[in-house]
């Protein structure tokens, strides 16, 4: 086990490496190497130094930061509520952005960004479903919690999309949904960095406890753990999580699904491994499917959601087909 999480670790790392060279390398315009390293070393006043440096290394970290909270959050989700479909999005965190973002487009008095609107209304519909669970303790189960999340989720998306027809505005909404780092500057990188980085690293040293908590409650009780506490803080961890990375990428789907299961097949239900790994292939995912957004049609871009829904969709009907066995 320890060789597999050793070449894992190693393959991961490589093709993240290689994933940010690429993406500060590779766009509509390519930008050779050498001009790359004496942008982020020597930074001058060039074109492509000001591009490096201003566009690209932010959105490439934003890529790393992002891709990899989703797939960690992911990973947590279904430790703790013990659901191989969990995923960041079915808390109705996302569509609480979309809202915001839906009303900030068509409002005269609210401009603040998409950045700060999508942030807002994460964190406001995050404190709606922390609310929700903090009232009994009958409320932190699984199945109140999903069906609460969608239902937020369908109210909040209904309004948003009212918002976008009444204001013209459907067209910017929807490629706002799909997914992007369009906007990612180093304001976003900053605000991952400290919200996502710290509650991160919280998540991570819960990770032994969410163990206990997969292995079910009756379990998780009779070591001593209180399988309550330890959903409420898995949950105080997700909100700022989510909320910062739909309020830099949008909605993108499937990471937090599909990367904790391809992980699982190698190293097993240790989540002591299985969150950073899942942290670190995240991140890779998310670079690529950047990559390749940016790309395929240039100078033209793609919705970022779109490449992970591809790969993440099959994954999903594999599960539900191997469920009904």
């Amino acid at each position: 086990m320890k060789i597999r999480i050793g070449i894992l670790t190693a393959v991961g790392v490589l093709l993240l490496f290689t994933g940010m060279i690429a993406s500060i390398h590779i766009g509509a315009k390519n930008i050779p190497f050498h001009e790359v390293y004496h942008a982020i070393v020597q930074p001058d006043d060039s074109i492509h130094a000001q591009l490096v440096r201003d566009i690209r290394l932010p959105r490439m970290l934003c890529a790393v930061l992002t891709g990899g909270m989703l797939a960690l959050t992911g990973t947590m989700m279904q430790g703790v509520m013990r659901n191989p479909i969990a995923e960041p999005s079915v808390l109705g965190i996302t569509q609480g952005a979309s809202l915001a973002v839906a009303i900030s487009a068509v409002s005269p008095v609210v401009s603040t960004g998409n950045f700060f609107m999508a942030l807002i209304g994460a964190f406001i519909s995050g404190i709606l479903i922390l609310l929700f669970t903090m009232q009994r303790a009958s409320n932190q189960s699984i199945s109140r919690i999903l069906l609460a999340g969608t239902a937020m989720s369908t109210f909040f998306l209904s309004l948003a999309s009212v918002a976008a027809l009444l204001g013209n505005r459907s067209q910017e909404l929807a490629f706002w949904i799909a997914g992007g780092l369009r906007q990612a500057g180093w304001i976003q990188v900053f605000f991952l960095l400290i919200i996502g980085g710290f509650f991160s690293i919280a998540a991570l040293a819960l990770s032994g406890k969410i163990n206990l908590i997969s292995l079910g409650e009756e379990a998780a009780t009779g070591l001593g753990i209180s399988p309550e506490k330890i959903k409420l803080y898995t949950i105080l961890c997700l909100i700022p999580i989510c909320g910062v990375c739909v309020a830099t990428a949008g909605n993108i789907g499937f990471i937090g699904l599909f990367i904790p299961h391809i992980i699982r097949k190698w190293i097993g239900n240790d989540y002591r491994t299985l969150m950073p790994l899942s942290f670190l292939y995240g991140a890779v995912i998310l670079v690529f499917s950047d990559i390749a957004a940016r790309t395929i049609s240039a100078p033209y871009e793609l919705p970022v959601g779109l490449f992970t829904a591809c790969i993440g969709v099959p994954v999903f009907l594999l599960l539900v087909r191997k469920e009904k066995r």
